[in-house]
């Protein structure tokens, strides 16, 4: 790297007290040493057990180290810069899926929807900034829609079982048919792909799935940036804290 980037990101750090999510470096929230080392390439992750009819969902790796770091610090700490670099993890996700279905033309990003009082209280919608971010990305081909609309009373995600998030999210989304006649009109060969930070049991993806499908939108695939591991510990399911996943 550079003198001339270093003094920029030193001059960053002093204004803005900004450091690197992955190795702390004053300056960007993602220095340029980390971002060459985040993933090019994306394969499917199917959470253990699958919500029943999921579409192939795709990431670009695990939830762990780097990459979770980088969702929790749009996420929690409104680092708002990481929508960016999020993004373009999500559109090789995008891409990949596409690709592998063998289906060519424009693209529709659908993010899923986030409850209301997480939107309040962290002042933005991070998985609706990272879809936008994603669709620029992947050029004129791509656009996101946002389509799906959730129920009031919907709980955080955070520390439920895959039983207990299914039960959650049990008809908890629709699709107005308005938006559903616009995107007709709009992008009426499109394939739609469903997306979110974090794939943790599926149930979110799924009922996402589900209402479109319901509303006469057929989904292609599902698209995360990450996929935590699975694993069963007594008997009982574990997997990685994800709120409002």
């Amino acid at each position: 790297m550079g003198t001339l980037p270093l003094l920029g990101d030193g001059f960053v750090d002093l204004v803005l007290g900004s450091r690197c999510v992955g190795c702390e470096r004053p300056g960007r929230p993602l220095c340029p040493d980390c971002r060459a080392t985040q993933p090019a390439e994306a394969a499917p992750r199917w959470p253990t057990p699958c919500p029943a009819g999921l579409v192939p969902p795709y990431a670009v790796g695990e939830y762990d180290g780097l990459l979770r770091a980088l969702v929790l610090a749009h996420k929690e700490r409104r680092v708002l810069a990481l929508a960016a670099p999020l993004g373009a993890l999500l559109a090789v996700s995008v891409r990949t899926a596409a690709a592998e279905a063998g289906r060519h033309g424009p693209i529709v990003l659908v993010p899923v929807p986030s409850r209301a009082a997480s939107v309040r209280q962290r002042g933005q919608d991070p998985t609706l900034a990272m879809t936008r971010a994603a669709s620029r990305a992947l050029g004129g081909h791509a656009r996101t829609a946002r389509l799906l609309r959730l129920r009031p009373g919907v709980v955080d995600q955070s520390g439920l079982d895959a039983t207990a998030r299914a039960a959650n999210l049990a008809g908890s989304m629709t699709v107005p048919a308005v938006l559903v006649r616009r995107l007709a009109r709009r992008c009426p060969h499109a394939h739609v792909v469903v997306c979110d930070d974090v794939l943790t049991t599926g149930a979110t993806l799924r009922e996402a799935q589900r209402a479109l499908e319901a509303a006469g939108v057929p989904v292609l695939a599902a698209a995360v940036v990450a996929a935590t591991r699975r694993r069963s510990l007594g008997g009982r399911d574990v997997t990685r804290q994800v709120r409002g996943t």
